[in-house]
């Protein structure tokens, strides 16, 4: 049951941001036109704005009413967070109602909506209820595991180094709940939903930055280890805080988070002479007390940050001096690895035309994006696509192609070519 403490202009002077992107979930197309109207969770029959999205399928960005940040700094019992509810609907799709979208002050939340095309009939569609967030509600804790996990042969895939795959598959619930759905998601939108679901945005970027690593080494561990289809399951990980992370279906994630993965997401944390990423487990530190060493706590990494502690500092404070960052080998279902260097004005070749190419696609649907001509010369029309990429994905405006800019075209354009299915 979710608790109900609404917050409202009346009653505080902080104030965060909400953009809504939407698009077609048949094929990751944007939609333009939606109408978005939102509401907050306590009055919600009083439409406190209804907003449209543009022709990237996204809104502006909406100034929303939310809690004071020092609630989102310490623990304590107050919510730290607004909680509002969406509808989203366009034309030749079903309307789709999100409950509990949560908006943390100072912070820009993104909320993706996944329209459905209209069937005939309809049949009427079931709100997207998001819960509360980890570090205020109840939820199981942990059950401690070996960082270390022993490496079974399934018969399927039998890895003998560390790759970022494409997908994870998330089963949305506890391992032996057979009526649980399965979710095909993206490895990086996997990260980013996790990482929301359990810290808060408005931490400072050190910690941030570690708890996302740990996030993502335990989630390698799954896939290296082939953890649940050893055992016999049709899954990478769970949904269950019991199990492994806490990933909500149809949440909300911030652009502060989100812009930290997308710099880091081949990333991983080891220990000498261990071939697996480390199975980082972590508890909060206040309603989850870690009983095992060697355990991090959120709100411990939160402390260390606002202290100053780089990202392999408060890491090693809680997992030991023997800890390190390491790379994955390979990221899959990309249609080309990053060069090692930046691209920007000037720079040619075969790789400036790859992104040229990829560049061109996305821009036929996404029609902000100016098109270009692949040529293999990175020239003021390139610089001013990636630029326009850049702005509609939410990354920093340089026009010069970076590792998370590689990635992020890479990713967008996996999406909208049909070359890889993002979701099941």
């Amino acid at each position: 049951m979710k608790k109900d403490f609404s917050v409202t202009a009346a009653d505080t002077p902080s104030r965060g941001f909400l953009q809504v992107n939407v698009v077609n979930i048949e094929n990751n197309f944007p939609i333009q036109n939606a109408t978005v109207s939102i509401t907050d969770s306590g009055e919600p029959d009083n439409t406190i704005e209804k907003i449209t999205t543009n022709n990237s399928g996204q809104t502006e960005q909406v100034s929303l009413p939310a809690p004071p940040l020092d609630y989102s700094l310490q623990p304590g019992d107050q919510r730290p967070y607004s909680e509002y509810n969406l509808q989203i609907s366009a034309p030749g799709f079903k309307t789709t109602r999100i409950t509990g979208t949560e908006i943390l002050p100072e912070a820009t939340a993104i909320q993706p909506v996944r329209l459905e095309p209209e069937t005939d009939p309809a049949p009427e569609e079931n709100p997207i209820v998001i819960p509360d967030h980890t570090l205020y509600g109840s939820y199981p804790p942990k059950i401690a595991e070996p960082e270390i996990q022993p490496v079974g042969e399934s018969g399927e895939i039998v890895l003998s180094r560390v790759v970022v795959p494409q997908t994870i598959v998330v089963h949305d619930g506890v391992p032996t709940d057979s009526t649980a759905k399965n979710y095909y998601v993206p490895y990086r939108d996997y990260i980013k939903n996790v990482a929301s679901s359990e810290i808060y945005a408005t931490w400072p970027q050190a910690t941030i930055t570690a708890n996302v690593l740990a996030i993502m080494s335990f989630t390698l561990n799954r896939v290296y280890t082939e953890h649940y289809r050893n055992r016999g399951y049709d899954f990478t990980i769970t949904s269950s805080t019991a199990f492994d992370h806490k990933w909500i279906y149809g949440r909300n994630i911030y652009e502060s988070i989100s812009l930290i993965v997308d710099e880091i997401f081949d990333n991983y944390l080891s220990r000498p002479e261990v071939r697996q990423p480390i199975l980082t487990q972590y508890c909060d530190g206040r309603q989850v007390q870690c009983l095992h060493r060697g355990w991090m706590t959120q709100w411990g990494s939160c402390d260390l940050g606002e202290q100053g502690y780089s990202p392999i500092e408060i890491i090693r404070n809680f997992y030991g001096d023997n800890m390190y960052i390491n790379t994955a080998e390979e990221i899959s279902g990309i249609p080309a690895s990053w060069p090692g260097y930046n691209l920007g004005p000037g720079s040619s070749g075969q790789k400036v035309r790859q992104v040229q190419e990829q560049l061109d696609a996305i821009s036929t649907v996404y029609s902000a994006i100016p098109h270009i001509t692949p040529d293999g010369i990175y020239g003021p029309a390139t610089a001013e696509s990636v630029k326009t990429f850049q702005s509609v994905f939410g990354l920093p405006q340089t026009g010069v192609i970076d590792f998370a800019t590689w990635y992020k075209i890479s990713h967008i354009y996996v999406a909208v070519s049909g070359i890889g299915e993002l979701y099941g």
